[in-house]
């Protein structure tokens, strides 16, 4: 049996995180979507059908990768936001021959003798609704990210049962490091942990990846995940519920946080119930609120329906998608959305949504120029040792054009 990985039609519910990855790309406790379901299902060469547009970035990114095709074989194709575990993933690998397995609307997984051909996600859907289908209630699927953000804890907990615990750890204890309930601490090779540090994980898990550095009187307070190459600044205090992806600088105070990954909030200021994309940079001083003084319910813009969903929480933070940047000394409110590549400064509330390439203060917002933001953007990523090709140029050139 074959495994494949597939995007369904849910791209916009995710925006602006999705604009330049897959669903599957987003992360989500220790790992990312898609690499929790190769762990679960042993797959060793990722599969993956997408949509066109992010085709010829993806085959550039990995060209290892087996995208839009399959073989002549017996397939089970499984979605990117179903969340899959070892209690429930039994469904999926005992399906029958042309059975798809559906929660409501969603399609979980389904199982499919294919031709060799080229295919992307819509065609590949619509093979799917030619299946029997058989109905769960145990498996559900990701449907917006302040629910990625929600439920961070527990897959950090779980990633680090399942994955970590058993891998070689690099855990020493130095001279001004404390490490309480170092059974739950796992340390990659080449972490420097300075001294003041302390690392707490009596009620959660923690992780501190590869090559990371956690400087002087740091505390992080699991389940916490620090990702590779990713360096926590002097007395920086993370708190539960945060996941830090690799190439990051992180200060100040966060909590119940994704950053996906190559962005930085190095110094003080609050960053909490918030999920950040790459390349972002938030300035000294910038706070975040994520409770409304009425302890009501937060509404957060979703690009789907072009409006506000209620989130059902009363603690939701920020989104702020890649390529953004927030100057010194700002304020974001309850529920904000920031879309991609914006640019924004002043003592103006950052507040409701901010539309992608937004230039400005809060209250009086331009459009960012492309040709600006592409300098400033290959600027960027060159101090990391990244650039930025011509497929990814294409594609923001794309997004700057359809406007939100």
């Amino acid at each position: 049996m074959k495994y494949v990985i597939f995007d369904d039609h849910k791209k916009e519910q995710f925006l602006p995180m999705t604009y330049l990855r897959l669903i599957g790309d987003l992360r989500v406790g220790i790992l990312k979507l898609r690499q929790r379901i190769e762990y679960l299902f042993e797959i060793e060469k990722t599969n993956y059908i997408m949509e066109n547009g992010l085709l010829d970035l993806y085959e550039e990114r990995h060209p290892d990768w087996c995208l839009n095709c399959v073989e002549k074989a017996d397939y089970i194709f499984i979605n990117s936001r179903a969340k899959i575990n070892h209690d429930n993933m039994q469904q999926i690998t005992s399906l029958n021959h042309n059975t798809v397995l559906k929660n409501g609307e969603n399609i979980i997984a389904f199982h499919l003798s294919c031709e060799a051909q080229k295919i992307d996600n819509s065609e590949l859907i619509k093979l799917a609704e030619t299946c029997q289908t058989v109905e769960t209630q145990d498996i559900h699927c990701w449907e917006y990210l302040w629910e990625m953000m929600h439920e961070n804890g527990q897959w950090i907990t779980f990633d680090f049962e399942n994955i970590f615990y058993e891998e070689d750890n690099f855990i020493e204890t130095e001279l001004g490091v404390t490490l309480i309930n170092p059974y739950d601490i796992w340390i990659g090779e080449g972490v420097e942990l300075k001294a003041g540090v302390v690392i707490d994980a009596s009620n959660g898990p923690v992780v501190i990846d590869e090559n990371a550095t956690i400087m002087h009187n740091s505390v992080i307070i699991g389940p916490a995940y620090i990702g590779k190459k990713s360096m926590i600044k002097v007395a920086a205090k993370i708190y539960p519920n945060t996941s830090i992806g690799p190439v990051c600088k992180v200060g100040g105070e966060v909590e119940d946080t994704i950053i996906q990954g190559y962005s930085n909030k190095q110094h003080d200021g609050f960053l909490g119930h918030s999920f950040i994309g790459e390349w972002v940079n938030i300035g000294a001083d910038t706070n975040n609120s994520d409770l409304k003084n009425t302890y009501k319910n937060v509404a957060v813009y979703n690009y789907s329906v072009r409006d506000k969903i209620d989130t059902g929480s009363t603690f939701v933070g920020c989104f702020i998608g890649d390529h953004s940047k927030i100057g010194i000394n700002c304020s974001i409110n309850t529920g904000a959305l920031i879309g991609f590549g914006a640019n924004l400064y002043g003592s103006p509330l950052i507040q409701n949504f901010i539309p992608n390439f937004s230039w400005g203060q809060a209250d009086h917002l331009d459009k960012y120029q492309i040709e600006k933001f592409l300098s400033t953007a290959q600027i960027v990523k060159n101090r990391r040792n990244k650039e930025l090709s011509i497929n990814e140029i294409q594609i923001i050139k794309d997004i700057n054009k359809r406007g939100i």
